[in-house]
């Protein structure tokens, strides 16, 4: 059951004709000064997010046993402008991966989803964020994995082409990305098992910018990399954020996605408990919530005790 399309048909006029200014609080969030609300409103919207999942309950006997609905994201509500990083932090199992499932369209049978989405000033339903996938939304996946392991990275980063012309378009689209992200054009003619983990990330990466999206939903995109080779990932997607792009950074590294985020969003318990300003994460008194606060304790005994508890 999605009534997504239900909320998608609410009043358009009246979400879009608020004054989006940087001092003002609205759709549960405030702004940084640089939030920019192009044509009059947020890249994406979640307002209201709630998401459940029928199971069988575990009392009872196999064949008697009665159904019921287990609550994994509870009035959700997060945003994301053009030009900004907003990091989605949290302990794992809160819910992050669920939400950028949420805004690729991607549901469960079993899933009842109630709330708003809204991407680019237009309201969405479960069908147009399907289409959106790979076409203004784009995901850098949590795994490698996901590259498929018999096909030369340079075929996967272009994908379907319809046509001879359309091929050599899409081959010079790979090779300005490849250029741009430092791999050598002969890794296009490698599998991804030939490949390094930093040079894989990239190519991921690689993937998500081919058909040039408006917003990449980035899902704990640095597991496994070194420091080095995760803070030159943070740098590509700051690169990508300052050219106008939007960026939904999911990880639990707050420290991390501090060095290149605009803003935060808090997760505890499938929901946002807090969503501000990163300049705010530099004192436990700028901070609203106590999860967040705990964060911010959980950073800075990095910086006395030289170890993370993040």
């Amino acid at each position: 059951m999605n009534n997504l399309q239900e909320g998608a048909q609410k009043d358009i006029t009246l979400h879009e004709n608020l004054q989006h200014v940087s001092t003002q609080m609205h759709h549960h969030h405030t702004h940084t000064s640089d939030s920019m609300h192009t044509d009059g409103h947020h890249l994406l919207q979640v307002e209201h997010l709630s998401i459940s999942f029928e199971r069988y309950a575990s009392q009872g006997s196999f064949f008697a046993s009665e159904r019921e609905q287990v609550h994994s994201a509870r009035d959700l509500s997060v945003s994301v402008h053009a030009g900004e990083i907003l990091a989605v932090v949290g302990a794992s199992g809160s819910g992050k991966t669920l939400l950028a499932d949420s805004i690729l369209g991607l549901f469960e049978p079993n899933a009842t989803v109630r709330g708003r989405i809204w991407f680019d000033g237009k309201p969405q339903t479960a069908e147009t964020l399907a289409q959106l996938r790979g076409h203004g939304i784009s995901l850098v996946p949590q795994s490698v994995n996901y590259l498929d392991p018999l096909m030369r990275v340079g075929n996967q980063v272009q994908g379907w082409c319809s046509s001879a012309a359309n091929r050599a378009e899409r081959e010079r689209k790979q090779q300005e990305l490849f250029k741009r992200y430092g791999l050598d054009l002969s890794v296009a003619n490698l599998y991804p098992h030939e490949l390094s983990g930093g040079m894989a990330r990239r190519v991921l990466l690689c993937c998500a910018l081919m058909d040039n999206p408006k917003l990449i939903i980035a899902d704990e995109p640095t597991p496994g990399m070194s420091l080095d080779l995760a803070v030159r990932a943070m740098d590509d997607f700051r690169f990508f954020a300052d050219a106008g792009g939007g960026v939904m950074l999911i990880t639990h590294d707050v420290e991390l996605a501090l060095r290149v985020a605009d803003r935060v969003a808090v997760f505890k318990d499938g929901t946002v408990v807090e969503e501000t300003a990163a300049d705010n994460f530099s004192s436990e008194e700028t901070l609203q919530h106590p999860f967040s606060k705990a964060l911010w304790r959980a950073v800075h005994a990095w910086d006395k005790g030289g170890e993370s508890h993040a």
